[in-house]
Parts: structure tokens; C-alpha cells; sequence
């Protein structure tokens, strides 16, 4: 169900939907008149909803700001819709076929023209800001002043006021698409990407807590980072040739595992030629195509949910598919299903080493299907990579990455239920590519690129490391450790 059929649904003969940036949605009517939506709409927000009802040869002339007229149907009722850009706006009109097309024509003699080129959204001073500044994350609350996330450290932009709650419904409200606006209505929290063109894209996370509206953005660079540039290794590289099978990216909340995965997929882009469907909520990077297909949908603007779209890309010949998140058991139990019926499956969980991703994965099916799923399991699991972002000396951040590959060994510990025993292999197993989160830390202190408190803190196996620093000679500075 496309965003404005909720609005083209109310839509009578005689009747006009008028769709301006900078304006509410309005239903024009002869009596006069009214808002269909208390809610303004920018002209990043209205392309994109305008494009979902057009014929796809059409698209991408709205894409370019040229003029379109086209019909569209819905519930049996076939509306007209003109779309004209003038200058920074846009306008869209829809009617139903017999209504005066030439008098309600954006521009045409007797019609409101659109309003003159207005300022763009307020919020976007602050994104701007915070991206000139080179921070990854900017929070907004009601009632604190904005802060930033700068090389993983919380900044308070000193230079701004607190905001308040009206201006906080302001700077978010002008920003959302309909349907965000309706579900953060209902359960007081909504996730979209926002893109300030020439910038960067962020995604956006909307929140209610006791001082009132808040929200987090998250940047998205506009450029690609690729898996080069990332460091990764052969071997982790060699799972995007993969025929089939299931690879897990996994970590906590904001420890790169999109850009991971993305630069796994624009790998894939750019030495394949294939079909490539990612299922994500929202989109965050935007691949072009390059020597494969893709087709990007977002949950809840392309499709009701993972598990759905999952379902679906069956049906529609991919090679591979990207699922942003393993949210539940329906969607774990595709995914795995997927990997094994011949296709590759690239997917993030929210753990914190190889074996506990093995182990959540079976924890999450009921106790009478957990051998089935430990025997699938062992079949199409080909590779997990856990990892934390540390901080670097000097400034930046640095990702330590776990990785593990599914050979024989491995495939039978999951088998037998032995998952306690991967640390083990993993260990004995170095030479095919195989490293310990612990490891990782490890070079990254010896080489000096992060600080050996850092190191430690997000370690895992805490002793371990220690054990592993002393043996180098290396001290750390924090209560009860540096003797």
C-alpha cells in the first residue's frame, strides 16, 4: 500500500488532494479548504512519495524535478496526479479524471502557484554542523542543548541553546514522512534515513522520554567505504563468492556493522554480476548499480516487515540477500532456510562474539526444534564476524573484528551442540584466516594504534587480555590492574 492512498482513499469527484513543499497536505473542495494531515511536507519528503504511485517509466523524471502528468489506480479508483517542480519546490496535484485537469495544473491561470523558494529544513543547520565537525551521531532532547558523538565521546554543541519542546516538534516534525508521523503517534518511537543532498544520508531515530521528543541521527556517508579501504582480508573477502549459504556481521549498537556489510555488498557490486535484494529499515547506504542488480527495500515503506520481504525475495531471483536485522524467530528461522535452498544470505545480530551468535541463534527456536536448527545450522552457516569499534590514539576509530569461518571442525561442534568449544578452534585455526576478538585488541595496542585501557574495555575475556598484555610487558591504568 503506497504512502497516499490513505489521503487519495478520501478523495470524492469534484475534489482536489494539493501537495506542496513547505505546506500541509490539502483537500480542496467547493465548500473550500482543510489540512488532510497536521503536518508539513518538505520536497525531499513529497518526491519520494509521489514516485511510489508513478509508472516506473516516470520516475525518474520526477527524480530529475521535470514535470509529469500520469494516472494511477487504487481500491478501483483512478485518479490523475500532475507533479511540477518550480525552483527549490514541488507541487502535486490529484484529481479524479473529469475534474477541470487545465485549472487545477500547478501554474495554470486562476490555480495557486507554489510558494516562493522557502529555507531549508531548520534542523539541517545542525546536521551540518555535526558533519563538519566529523562526528558520527548528533542527539537532540527536549529541554538539553544538542550534543554530538566525536570519536565515541559525548560533546555538548556549547554554542547552541537548549531546545524546547515546541521547537523540538518543529525541527522533527518538519523532517517525517506520514507514516513515521502515525506510528510514532502510536507507540512514541519511529526510525527513518533523512538525506541533505550533496551531504550525507543519516538515519534518523525518533523517541519520547520524560523531558519529551527527542531523536538521534546517525551518519551515513554519501561515499561507499569499501572493504580496501576497510582492511578486510582475503579471507573474509572470499565469503562474497560464495554460492550459498549464511554470513553473519554482528556486534553491539554502533560498532560498524553497516558499513561492514556494505562494503561487503558494493564488493559483490562491483566482482559479480548478479541479483542483489537488501531488505534494511531504513536504507542506509545507497548502492549504484555497477556490475549487478539491486533493489533496496525499506520495512514499513516497501514492505510490512523482514520476515514478509524475506518471504518474498524467494519469488523474485536474487543471488544474494541482505537482512539489516535478525530481529526475530520468523526471520532467523527464512534466513536460515534461504541460505540453505541456494542462495547467499548476509545478515547482523546484536551479539558479542562468534560463539555467542551460535548460540542465540539456537536459544531463540523452542527446545523440540533446537537439534533441527543446530543441524541447518551446521550446513549454511559459513561465516561470522563480531566486532567493536575502539578509539584510536590521536583520534578516530578503529573496528576489532572476530572472525570465525564454518570449516569441518566447527560445522560438528554446532552439530553435537559443542559450542563452547569454537574459542578452541578458532585458536588452532589461525592460518585459514581465524581470529579472537582478543587478538585483534592485542595487535592494535602492540602496534599502538589503541590505548591499552581502550583495548580492555571492550574486551570480552578480560583476564585473558590481561594475561596476553603481560606478556608483552604492557600495563594498564585502570583500579586494580596496573600492579
Amino acid at each position: 500500500m503506497a504512502q497516499l492512498d490513505k489521503l487519495i482513499d478520501r478523495l470524492q469527484m469534484n475534489q482536489e488532494i494539493l501537495l506542496e513543499s513547505g505546506k500541509n497536505p490539502m483537500l480542496k473542495t467547493d465548500a473550500g479548504a482543510k489540512p488532510m494531515l497536521n503536518q508539513q511536507l518538505s520536497a525531499q519528503q513529497l518526491i519520494p512519495l509521489v514516485q511510489e504511485i508513478a509508472p516506473m517509466g516516470i520516475r525518474a523524471a520526477i527524480a530529475q524535478r521535470k514535470s509529469s502528468r500520469f494516472e494511477y489506480t487504487f481500491g478501483g479508483k483512478t485518479v490523475v496526479v500532475l507533479y511540477a517542480p518550480e525552483g527549490d519546490n514541488v507541487t502535486a496535484k490529484i484529481a479524479i479524471p473529469g475534474y477541470d485537469e487545465e485549472a487545477a495544473a500547478p501554474g495554470a491561470a486562476g490555480a495557486p502557484r507554489p510558494a516562493a523558494p522557502g529555507a531549508e529544513p531548520e534542523v539541517n543547520g545542525l546536521l551540518r554542523k555535526m558533519f563538519q565537525m566529523g562526528a558520527s551521531d548528533l542527539h537532540i532532547t527536549s529541554n538539553h542543548r544538542p550534543l554530538i558523538r566525536l570519536h565515541g565521546d559525548m560533546q555538548e554543541l556549547a554554542d547552541q541553546p537548549a531546545i524546547t519542546p515546541e521547537r523540538m516538534n518543529a525541527l522533527i516534525g518538519g523532517i517525517m514522512l506520514p507514516h513515521n508521523a502515525s506510528q510514532f503517534e502510536d507507540i512514541h518511537d519511529t526510525d527513518f534515513a533523512y538525506e541533505i543532498a550533496d551531504l550525507a544520508r543519516f538515519r534518523v531515530n525518533v523517541f519520547l522520554d520524560r523531558f519529551g521528543m527527542g531523536a538521534v541521527f546517525r551518519t551515513i556517508p554519501m561515499e561507499i567505504v569499501t572493504a580496501e579501504k576497510l582492511g578486510l582480508s582475503k579471507e573474509v573477502l572470499d565469503l562474497c563468492f560464495l554460492s550459498k549459504g549464511l554470513v553473519l556481521v554482528t556486534g553491539p549498537t554502533g560498532s560498524g556493522k553497516s558499513t561492514t556489510l556494505c562494503a561487503l555488498v558494493d564488493y559483490i557490486n562491483r566482482h559479480r554480476k548478479d541479483h542483489i535484494i537488501t531488505i534494511e529499515d531504513p536504507i542506509e547506504f545507497v548502492h549504484q548499480r555497477k556490475n549487478c542488480l539491486i533493489n533496496q527495500r525499506e520495512v514499513h515503506v516497501h514492505t510490512k516487515s523482514f520476515a514478509n520481504a524475506l518471504r518474498a525475495a524467494l519469488r523474485e531471483d536474487p543471488d544474494i540477500v541482505l537482512v539489516g536485522e535478525m530481529r526475530d524467530l520468523e526471520t532467523i528461522a527464512i534466513a536460515i532456510e534461504t541460505a540453505e535452498t541456494g542462495h547467499l544470505v548476509f545478515g547482523t545480530l546484536h551479539t558479542t562474539t562468534a560463539a555467542s551468535t551460535v548460540d542465540r541463534i539456537i536459544d531463540q527456536f523452542p527446545a523440540d526444534r533446537q537439534s533441527q536448527i543446530r543441524t541447518m545450522l551446521a550446513s549454511s552457516l559459513k561465516g561470522v564476524l563480531s566486532q567493536t569499534l575502539c578509539k584510536k590514539i590521536g583520534g578516530g576509530r578503529v573496528a576489532a573484528m572476530e572472525v570465525l569461518f564454518v570449516n569441518s571442525a566447527v560445522s560438528n561442534l554446532i552439530r553435537e551442540g559443542k559450542i563452547y568449544q569454537i574459542p578452541s578452534v578458532m585458536q588452532t585455526a589461525k592460518g585459514q584466516g581465524m581470529t579472537l576478538l582478543n587478538e585483534s585488541l592485542f595487535r592494535y595496542v602492540v602496534d599502538k594504534q589503541v590505548a591499552p585501557e581502550e583495548a580492555y574495555i571492550k574486551a570480552i575475556d578480560k583476564q585473558g587480555f590481561v594475561t596476553m598484555l603481560k606478556s608483552k610487558g604492557i600495563t594498564i591504568n585502570l583500579a586494580g590492574l596496573g600492579d
